[in-house]
């Protein structure tokens, strides 16, 4: 399944694998109550000319070029993505329930499949997902699972873009534009791939960011101290302060995923991406061999309804 790619890769599925199936059914939860801004940690990101894209592709047809500047007025964002403690109060307080726990099923990680899971189904073209009959936030790689894996200070994961929504409007805010995180990422940084700046992070000595180490998706060595989420506070913040801007869990947004190009196949598979929305940073199991995504300027695609064990949501307000 591994496949060594160029620098300058074509697009890879690894990312984040989607629902197909149109079986959502829409809930009324019950509201209680909205938190704001004032009850989570915070960041105040200061407005001005903010920078998009970059200069120096290095997936081309994900649609990561050109570089722009454009003005944006300041608004608050979440220090760290949501954690599981955090959601499990949006639960407790609204009787939320999730589009995995809906469907019956999420996309599990091959390696972190629970082993009272007999029998799973794989994605085509990117076998190391497998649906999951039972997976959820809770129980994140399977029935069972709870105990050993779900960590109130770690990421909420198996959360689609429906969630993540509804979890933004409790908390009195939203999800970001693209514009907004990058901005938020670079923190006053211009045409850098990383939010600590242009050194590559590898598999040896320099683990700036929660990703894959060795060789993907058979082997994960963990020189990171991680194999699966690390805390949702954990490595060097950038210079605004926020933590895990690239790496540990993708990040959903309010954007729809978009990809303006002239390429044939890059039109064709937009085609089949329609109603897709946005997820910026890269998760875990980002591999510069395979899925050199966790970059600033990186971007992928999913299906609203879909969930993973490596997305996740972080919150901006307006101010």
């Amino acid at each position: 399944m591994t496949d060594q790619s160029s620098e300058k890769a074509s697009f890879k599925t690894c990312c984040s694998p989607a629902r197909t199936e149109n079986m959502r059914v829409d809930t009324v939860n019950r509201m209680k109550k909205k938190k704001t801004y004032s009850d989570f940690a915070t960041v105040k990101v200061p407005g001005g000319i903010a920078f998009l894209g970059t200069n120096q592709p290095q997936i081309p047809d994900d649609g990561e070029s050109p570089f722009c500047k454009k003005r944006l007025k300041p608004f608050r964002i979440g220090r760290t993505v949501v954690t599981n403690q955090e959601f499990q109060e949006f639960v407790d307080e609204t009787g939320y329930v999730t589009d995995a726990e809906q469907f019956g099923w999420s996309f599990v990680f091959w390696s972190e499949v629970s082993k009272l899971v007999t029998a799973t189904q794989g994605v085509h073209g990117a076998g190391w997902w497998r649906r999951v009959d039972g997976a959820t936030w809770k129980n994140i790689n399977g029935p069972g699972t709870e105990a050993e894996v779900w960590h109130p200070d770690h990421p909420v994961v198996q959360v689609s873009h429906a969630d993540a929504s509804a979890y933004a409007s409790w908390a009195g805010g939203r999800l970001p534009s693209e514009l907004e995180w990058e901005h938020a990422a670079r923190a006053g940084q211009s045409d850098a791939p990383f939010p600590w700046g242009d050194t590559e992070p590898n598999d040896t000595d320099n683990f700036p960011c929660n990703i894959w180490q060795g060789d993907f998706p058979y082997f994960n060595t963990g020189m990171d101290g991680w194999k699966t989420t690390a805390p949702a506070k954990s490595y060097q913040p950038n210079a605004f302060g926020l933590y895990n801007m690239v790496g540990n869990v993708w990040e959903w947004t309010g954007d729809t995923y978009r990809v303006k190009s002239r390429k044939k196949h890059v039109r064709q598979r937009m085609s089949q991406m329609r109603g897709f929305k946005l997820l910026k940073g890269g998760s875990f199991i980002c591999h510069r061999s395979y899925c050199y995504r966790y970059r600033i300027a990186a971007r992928t695609g999913n299906s609203p309804e879909s969930s993973t064990t490596h997305q996740g949501v972080r919150i901006v307000w307006d101010i």
